[in-house]
Parts: C-alpha cells; sequence; structure tokens
C-alpha cells in the first residue's frame, strides 16, 4: 500500500514510516503539519467534479469498499522514484552514522575510525546538514539522524 502519513512528533512519524516500511508498505510522504499535508495531496480537493460519483464512492468505502481516483493513481505512480536520504552522505558519514547508531560518543568514534575528533564533529554535522536537521529544534539532532538511519 501506498500512504502519505501525517503526524506532528517527528520521532513518532520517523518511527511509523520505518514500521510502515518494514511491513511492506510505501510511505510516499511524511510530513509534520496540516499544510504539509494539503500540499502533498493538492489536487484531491479538485476532484470531485460529479456529486453522483463522489456519493457513490463514500457509499463503497462505508460500506467495506474502495474508492481510489484514476487522477490520484497517476500521480501515485509518478513519485515511484523514493530517494534515500542517506545516500547523499558519503562513505565516513556513513561510517560515522553507523557508529552514532550504536550509541558511540564522538571520542569513542574517533577512537575506532582513527580519526581526530574534530573530524567526527565535521562529519556529524554534515550528517546533519544532509538530513536536513540543521534547523531543527526540540529534539536531539542526534536521535532524529539515527532513526533516518535505522528506518533506511
Amino acid at each position: 500500500m501506498r500512504l502519505i502519513l501525517a503526524e506532528d512528533s517527528i520521532l513518532l512519524r520517523e518511527g511509523l514510516v520505518r514500521l510502515l516500511t518494514e511491513e511492506g508498505h510505501e510511505v510516499l510522504a511524511a510530513v509534520g503539519d496540516g499544510d504539509a499535508l494539503l500540499r502533498e495531496v493538492d489536487l484531491l480537493k479538485d476532484r470531485v467534479s460529479r456529486v453522483e460519483e463522489f456519493l457513490d464512492s463514500l457509499e463503497r468505502v462505508h460500506g467495506g469498499g474502495a474508492a481510489i481516483d484514476p487522477e490520484v493513481v497517476r500521480q501515485l505512480l509518478a513519485r515511484t522514484t523514493h530517494v534515500d536520504p542517506l545516500s547523499k552522505l558519503t562513505n565516513r558519514e556513513r561510517e560515522v552514522l553507523d557508529q552514532m547508531a550504536q550509541g558511540h560518543t564522538n571520542a569513542a568514534i574517533a577512537a575506532k575510525l582513527y580519526i581526530s575528533q574534530s573530524a567526527v564533529e565535521k562529519n556529524v554535522n554534515m550528517i546533519f546538514e544532509k538530513l536536513d536537521l540543521t534547523r531543527t529544534t526540540g529534539y536531539s539532532r542526534r536521535v532524529l539522524a539515527v532513526l533516518h538511519y535505522l528506518g533506511s
């Protein structure tokens, strides 16, 4: 099943994405607020052209059936190229993120990878930037980066 998920808690949202993906579903978008959700499903509101078809669809759904708009299907099929955000990371950044996911501190990562702690910090900052976590407030960017890692 292909879905669009809306949840304002990023930790819950990322956890749901991971769970749904592991169960074989394709999450086309995972958004944090209503505005973002509306942007993702914007042609849906314009798809009701005949009242009779709309009411028939409602009755089918109420009876346990499904109502699938051909335009929605077309849009979903057009979005089949899901880009893994981790694909932006270098090999070294992936190694650092792997160590982060295992719970290691920057100092421990530096020792394990035979690099300076400053190099680890630079890699961590690049990971945050490439995963678009630089402007995240109220959450641990390190935890969010690990959730991205575990979800891919």
